[in-house]
């Protein structure tokens, strides 16, 4: 088989043994790799109902088809498990050397089975796999880990997938980390945490075999070419960050807990402003050729010395959504969620929740009270410091930082239930999982896509706020359109995160990011790797069965169309300053909305899965289970 090893390496962590599982490509074609792979890998694997915490909860990793080839952004990996902050799939991808030297140990992918009794690292050595005590790796950061791994073995071509503190203590939103990359937003840190496993290193020595590489690389090269041209210009020069400006301009900038869409620093905040005042350089991915991470430094002032890669969703989870003006505070609290690997996004989310807590008298002064600051802290919205010390106790579980690890919905509940309050209402969350960087009450699309997404409201894996921010839709309004719209455009980015590929790339193929640009290019590519005969129609099934087999398996763990909402806030809240005050997406509009998705699906009214539909997509096992 080209591209592929077609083995799937099991481990098991309360044996201390491992076994090789072979797949036939018939699996492969259906799968490929990515969000994909590792979710039905999870489907075959996982103990049905077990708690995300159990020994039933495997980790699966998979490789992407074009992992180790010249193909451009092809280098990344997919992480999945139930998670802990949803109890649904948890589905994560990460980029850069764990996937290239994984697929050069010739495994498509790792299952992870069980519970370790005592702290571990694992070293998977080509075909060889070692379990050894994690002592020394205790207590030290995502980083530190990485490098203190790589020194024990005297090699720099090593690679390893750590968790940090934050993966320790089990904080619900922790991530894996690796190369400075991280696999977030579910919370997978917390389930290696639970697992009891600190680190995953790999070192392959084999080459990788393509079908037809003559045609990769010219292929390749033309699309390198293209990168560096002006279809990923802002990402080169600014990165994500730009965003800011633009999104405040569009009055959908989440400020102060996403009461407003407004920030009045939005200026002091910005990439633009990033650019000039803080960049040190800019990073790429392996196999990436456009690099659009800004790293990032504060030169002076109480967080001296903070650095690390800066971009919009973070920022503006730790900035504006904060009240914060200070870009030196921002990149001190994205530092300390990446090296103690924690999500930055969730994170925010979670102490702007906390502000507006305190700020509404359901907490005060001395529920912050820590080693950091015995007096407690005065956590209003615009407390850069105050938000930096609470970070530390979210990462810590100290005080109240141990409530708020559990994330915004079940710190919410246990507030409310403990001292007779209503702060769900500003609990910025769908399905466990924080929101994302838009404002869904001026996207109507958009919010379609969040509260339907199977691992909750998520930018990446529904790209539906691109219609609605450039005008194909009308942004305020619903009508029957919205339905095959948001539909449409999550399957087109299930069909990056199953190959998986950067969707920065997606214009540079033929200049236009829609399947008539993309798809016949990406088909040649399937095809110059594996020796297949993928065409337009195939690909396009790529993405409709990434999303099928995810929503299967949240089907599985009890999901109902109840958990398909929004946030309280987005349904009954305006916006009172900006382009997009007054609007909010009501009961009555969500409601139609989601039938009109499952519609455009080909589901039933209820959200269920027609068994017919699943034995098309060649997925009979899955139809026998929950098909109706």
């Amino acid at each position: 088989m080209y591209g592929y090893s077609g083995k799937i390496l099991h481990i098991d962590l309360n044996e201390r043994k491992f076994w090789a599982e072979e797949k036939p490509e018939e699996w492969y074609k259906i799968y490929i790799g990515g969000v994909s792979m590792a979710s039905r890998l999870c489907w075959e694997n996982i103990e049905v109902g077990c708690d995300p915490y159990g020994p039933g909860n495997p980790i699966c990793i998979a490789n992407g088809v074009f992992a180790g080839t010249p193909v451009p952004v092809g280098g990344k990996y997919a992480i999945a498990s139930k998670s802990p902050l949803t109890g649904f799939i948890g589905d994560s991808l990460s980029g850069s050397w764990f996937s290239i030297v994984l697929k050069r140990a010739q495994w498509d992918g790792i299952v992870i089975h069980g519970q370790s009794p005592n702290w571990i690292y694992i070293m998977v050595d080509d075909d060889r796999v070692e379990f050894f005590p994690a002592d020394k790796l205790m207590g030290l950061g995502t980083y530190e880990t990485e490098e203190k791994i790589r020194d024990i073995y005297g090699d720099d071509q090593l690679r390893a997938a750590t968790i940090g503190v934050a993966g320790e203590k089990m904080v619900r939103f922790a991530n894996v980390t690796n190369d400075g990359r991280q696999a977030g937003r579910t919370g997978h840190g917390a389930v290696w945490g639970s697992k009891k496993l600190k680190a995953v290193a790999v070192r392959g020595t084999h080459g990788i075999t393509v079908a037809d590489p003559d045609t990769l690389l010219k292929m390749s090269f033309d699309i390198t070419e293209s990168a560096q041209g002006p279809y990923t210009e802002k990402y080169r020069l600014y990165g994500t960050s730009t965003n800011m400006l633009n999104m405040n301009k569009l009055g959908l900038l989440p400020t102060r807990n996403y009461q407003e869409g407004v920030f009045e620093f939005a200026h002091l905040v910005s990439g633009e402003y990033l650019d000039e005042h803080h960049k040190v350089k800019v990073i790429g991915c392996t196999q990436c050729p456009i690099g659009c991470e800004q790293m990032s430094i504060v030169k002076r002032g109480p967080f001296t010395g903070a650095m690390t890669g800066v971009e919009y969703e973070c920022l503006q989870a730790v900035s504006s959504n904060l009240g914060i003006g200070d870009m030196t505070a921002a990149i001190q609290l994205v530092d300390i969620a990446d090296r103690c690997g924690m999500d930055a996004m969730s994170m925010g989310v979670t102490i702007s929740y906390a502000m507006e807590c305190y700020e509404r008298g359901v907490l005060v002064k001395e529920d912050f009270k820590c080693e950091e600051a015995p007096e407690g802290i005065e956590l209003n919205f615009g407390n850069g410091e105050g938000a930096v010390i609470l970070a530390k106790m979210i990462r810590n579980r100290e005080g109240i930082g141990d409530i708020l690890a559990e994330g915004t919905r079940r710190a919410s509940k246990h507030l409310d239930n403990e001292r007779g309050t209503d702060s769900w209402k500003w609990a910025m969350q769908v399905k466990g999982l924080e929101t994302p960087g838009y404002d869904a009450r001026a996207l109507k699309t958009f919010a379609v896509g969040l509260a339907t997404g199977t691992r909750g409201p998520c930018h990446n894996r529904t790209a539906a706020y691109d219609p609605d921010i450039q005008g194909e839709t009308n942004r305020f309004t619903v009508d029957e359109t919205r339905g095959k719209v948001a539909a449409g455009t999550e399957e087109y980015a299930a069909v990056y995160d199953t190959l998986p590929l950067c969707k920065f790339i997606r214009r540079c193929f033929t200049g236009k990011a829609d399947r008539a640009g993309a798809w016949p290019t990406i088909a040649k590519l399937i095809n110059a790797t594996t020796g297949w005969n993928f065409d337009y129609d195939e690909v396009d099934l790529i993405g409709v069965r990434a999303i099928t087999i995810k929503k299967a398996f949240n089907i599985r763990e009890g999901w109902t169309q109840k958990d398909d909402d929004l946030p309280y806030r987005w349904k009954n809240e305006p916006m009172t300053i900006g382009p997009s005050a007054g609007h909010v997406v009501t009961e009555d509009e969500l409601a139609y909305l989601k039938k009109i998705y499952y519609n455009a699906k080909g589901w039933t009214e209820e959200g269920l899965i027609p068994k017919k539909l699943l034995i098309d997509l060649g997925m009979e096992d899955v139809a026998e289970e929950i098909g109706v």
